[in-house]
């Protein structure tokens, strides 16, 4: 929480608690409204072991941030001692890695089209995060991955080295998806700092029931739609055990708290309402 609101500058603008396991939290981060392609969120586990990276998961994520903003953000991380600070290019952007507080794998990029709003909060709005860049994937060297993003829209584009690129044709945010090739690497463990699943925006519930049918007639495992209150989703894993959401964008974070005090206090699914005393105490405040 403190490092994504105090130091990266986004705004809580949602905490909930798992919908499948209501004794731990859901914390949302995003931007000041929550948009989509702006929102990172976070199952807090303090008790397990820290996760093994390799082959079957989404391994970076990536913000945005307008040009010339990578000095103020290395040296602001530097100061919060942030872990592995690298500047490197990816597909000639410049970004900036390193590593969060739980082991995961993060990176700010410079982008042209970063055209949202940028993130509530004390971050100056020149150099501040702006949603989303990029998600990047690590898969085997057979994976198929790449006929399932042609079939969700993305376009394959250049490659650099054993990655590839794939693209979104409206080049908004959050629209590029990195597919790094590994041959013979070990399989990935999900745990403390892993990516539990990434999501993609449809417009509404009838677009989530086509892209739940076609999917389905793929061959794709797919789940029943499932009310998450602030939008209704389905999941399937690809081949390479990446677990993707596909969810609405409505009806959105405000929808049960004032979008002035949104993240500030303990919002409950109407199935466990009944547990709010027992969860007030048990639940690191916040």
């Amino acid at each position: 929480n403190h490092f994504f609101t105090n130091v990266l500058g986004l705004r809580r603008v949602k905490k909930t608690v798992n919908f499948d396991n209501p004794s731990v939290y859901h914390l949302y981060f995003a931007d000041p409204t929550g948009t989509p392609g702006t929102v990172i969120t976070y199952f807090p586990f303090p008790s397990r072991a820290t996760g093994h990276r390799g082959i079957g998961e989404v391994a970076k994520a990536r913000f945005a941030v307008l040009p010339d903003s990578l000095d103020f953000w290395e040296d602001r991380l530097a100061a919060h001692d942030v872990k592995e600070l690298t500047r490197v290019d990816c597909f000639s952007s410049a970004c900036l890695e390193f590593v969060g507080p739980d082991g995961e794998n993060l990176a700010i990029c410079e982008q042209d089209t970063a055209i949202l709003p940028p993130a509530d909060g004390h971050i100056p709005s020149t150099v501040a995060i702006r949603g989303f860049h990029s998600a990047q994937f690590c898969v085997g060297g057979s994976s198929t991955v790449r006929n399932l993003l042609a079939f969700m829209g993305f376009a394959a584009g250049p490659s650099d080295g054993d990655t590839r690129r794939f693209q979104l044709r409206s080049s908004g945010p959050a629209s590029i998806i990195d597919v790094q090739y590994v041959e013979n690497g070990e399989a990935a463990q999900e745990s403390v700092g892993s990516v539990h699943h990434i999501a993609f925006a449809v417009q509404d519930d009838a677009a989530l029931n086509r892209m739940r049918d076609a999917l389905a007639e793929r061959g794709h495992q797919v789940t029943a739609v499932i009310d998450r209150s602030y939008f209704k989703a389905v999941y399937f894993r690809t081949q390479d055990g990446i677990l993707f959401e596909i969810a609405t964008n409505p009806p959105g974070f405000s929808t049960d708290e004032p979008i002035d005090t949104m993240g500030s206090s303990l919002c409950l699914p109407k199935q466990h309402k009944g547990l709010r005393e027992t969860l007030e105490k048990q639940l690191v405040p916040l």
